[in-house]
């Protein structure tokens, strides 16, 4: 099957309110480029040098998502153009943030990631810590940041009980955070980022309102 056709079918399965995050890592612009012409409008990347040679090349009017992990020295790479950055999960990276999206004059939305699965190896913050961030002085004091809500990544396995607890978890947090502290400038929960290829439609069940999804629109990974 086509990009076209695979970006079509998931459409076709995703609530109106669902935005989807086509992941275009490691997928070269022909790729990119057919799935734009297919409407696709949204794509993430998870490497910053790579979305910004492709951010130079590709048409203007594409919303970038990072969505890997970031390193604090290479906010200043992507902070002209980023939309979304999905994975803020320390005060000490969004401080950068902050300081890169003054020097070019604008507001750049960030999710704050949560560390929801069994596995070691992936990132993100706990109850606590967002709880810290978002009531410090230093968050207080941001003019250049504003979070939108909160991303996570589920255990890769096939236990899908197991995945619905940590997404019905995040969701859960997700909701209270947002009653906890009033929308302002700065905060406004509007976006719960969960569910991947291979789990999305249990995300979505659990609330998610935006889905990355890569190998079911470009094929494997290369």
């Amino acid at each position: 099957m086509s990009i076209k056709e695979n970006l079509e079918n998931i459409k076709k399965e995703l609530p109106k309110d669902v935005t989807l995050v086509a992941v275009s890592k490691t997928k070269p612009n022909e790729d990119i480029l057919e799935a734009y012409d297919a409407g696709q409008r949204v794509f993430g990347e998870n490497k910053v040098q790579e979305m910004t040679q492709k951010w130079e090349a590709l048409p203007k009017d594409i919303e970038w998502h990072m969505i890997g992990h970031v390193q604090r020295n290479k906010v200043k790479y992507m902070a002209p153009f980023v939309r979304l950055i999905h994975g803020v999960d320390t005060l000490k990276l969004l401080k950068e943030i902050e300081k890169q999206a003054k020097k070019n004059n604008r507001v750049i939305n960030c999710l704050l990631q949560i560390h929801i699965a069994k596995e070691e190896t992936k990132f993100g913050m706990d109850k606590e810590e967002v709880h810290e961030l978002l009531a410090s002085e230093s968050f207080k004091e941001m003019k250049h940041v504003k979070i939108v809500g909160l991303m996570g990544m589920a255990t890769f396995t096939d236990n899908e009980e197991r995945v619905k607890s940590e997404f019905e978890y995040l969701k859960q947090l997700f909701d209270t955070t947002k009653n906890e502290f009033p929308t302002s400038q700065k905060l406004d929960f509007t976006i719960l980022s969960m569910g991947m290829s291979g789990d999305y439609k249990i995300a979505i069940e659990c609330g998610s309102n935006m889905v990355r999804i890569g190998s079911s629109i470009f094929g494997a990974r290369n």
